[in-house]
């Protein structure tokens, strides 16, 4: 939902969340204005804000959720976004995985500064015009897997969490 129905919720005593999120945001009728309670369990009046750029940002988004004991860190659950954030937190740096994937310890994280050896002994450092020197890399039981490519299913997923590993 878009912050405009989510305002409303939270004003009818709903928590919300942006997918990812391991806190959520609530109405204080009595102070009247947002608290944003975090992934911490810290709780700050929207007002006092740090970093105004984020915090906007977050409210233009458009996928605003009731947070629940299912969905939410602080309330009990697991936050899970989709293959898009999934990318947006690979761009940042983070590791991400499918809630679903069997093997333990999986996850796709992006690679920089690739190279290789080529039969020669030369070391090729590996840049292209259009995405620089970056790949998705699948990390498994086996090993890593430069170049990994999301399956129909995994775009399409839901599940997308951040891995421990």
């Amino acid at each position: 939902m878009k912050f405009e129905e989510a305002l409303k919720v939270m004003k009818s005593g709903i928590k919300v969340k942006l997918p990812s999120w391991g806190g959520y945001w609530y109405w204080n009728p009595k102070k009247e204005t947002i608290i944003m309670h975090t992934k911490d369990g810290n709780e700050m009046d929207i007002r006092e804000t740090q970093v105004v750029e984020y915090t906007v940002g977050n409210i233009l988004s458009d996928e605003w959720i009731a947070a629940d004991e299912s969905n939410c860190p602080q309330l009990g659950g697991e936050a899970a976004f989709s293959f898009g954030e999934a990318i947006k937190y690979l761009k940042r740096g983070f590791k991400v995985a499918r809630k679903g994937w069997n093997g333990k310890k999986q996850y796709i994280q992006l690679a920089t500064g690739i190279s290789y050896r080529t039969a020669d002994d030369q070391i090729v450092n590996c840049e292209h015009d259009a995405i620089g020197n970056m790949a998705v890399a699948f990390v498994g039981t086996s090993g890593v897997q430069m170049g990994w490519l999301a399956s129909q299913a995994d775009m399409l997923a839901e599940d997308w969490i951040f891995a421990e590993a």
